[in-house]
């Protein structure tokens, strides 16, 4: 039984919804979105306009995980256009740093050469130091994949912890070679 499927989703007053078949658009002040349900899947508008549920034809698995995975991406849709989603990473390394110039992401991470990364659409980024990169998105999904991106330059390596983490990620330490007369 989806306990996740069954809550409706309520939106706040300065967004809009429309349905257009098996499409959700979600307007409000911070931007646009727009999803295809999947066909099994049913999006219902309340009488009252402020809230959306999930109907589900019956109880079998897959339509009971689409249930509620079709809830979650509404939700997130309603709060991304209220308020951005954001991931924060943290550059970890001597001489490391990142630069933006207009909407190119510009990292030097300890290669002969400097990665440029192309910001998305629908994403922003901001580089408040040269060792903290803000990349934020209405779309959560798109927010998540372009900070993983950026992490993906450079992970974070065990023994030094040198690399490009989120922030408040813990990276597990390891000691290294031990050094000992026998």
């Amino acid at each position: 039984m989806s306990r996740i499927g069954k809550k409706p989703v309520t939106y706040p007053a300065g967004v809009t919804v429309s349905l257009n078949g098996q499409s959700v658009t979600v307007k409000g002040p911070k931007g646009e979105l727009t999803i295809e349900v999947h066909p099994s899947m049913r999006v219902q508008l309340d009488e009252g306009g402020s809230s959306l549920t999930v109907v589900r034809p019956n109880d079998l698995r897959e339509n009971r995980a689409l249930h509620g995975l079709t809830r979650s991406l509404l939700q997130n849709m309603v709060s991304g256009v209220t308020t951005l989603f954001e991931r924060r990473l943290t550059i970890v390394g001597v001489g490391y740093n990142a630069s933006l110039a207009g909407n190119k992401l510009s990292l030097q991470v300890g290669y002969a050469n400097t990665i440029v990364l192309e910001v998305p659409p629908g994403v922003s980024c901001e580089v408040p130091a040269p060792t903290s990169v803000i990349v934020r998105s209405p779309d959560k999904q798109a927010a998540g994949q372009f900070a993983a991106n950026v992490r993906r330059v450079r992970p974070p390596e065990p023994y030094k912890g040198k690399g490009i983490r989120y922030e408040n990620e813990h990276i597990r330490r390891k000691s290294g070679k031990a050094f000992g007369s026998k």
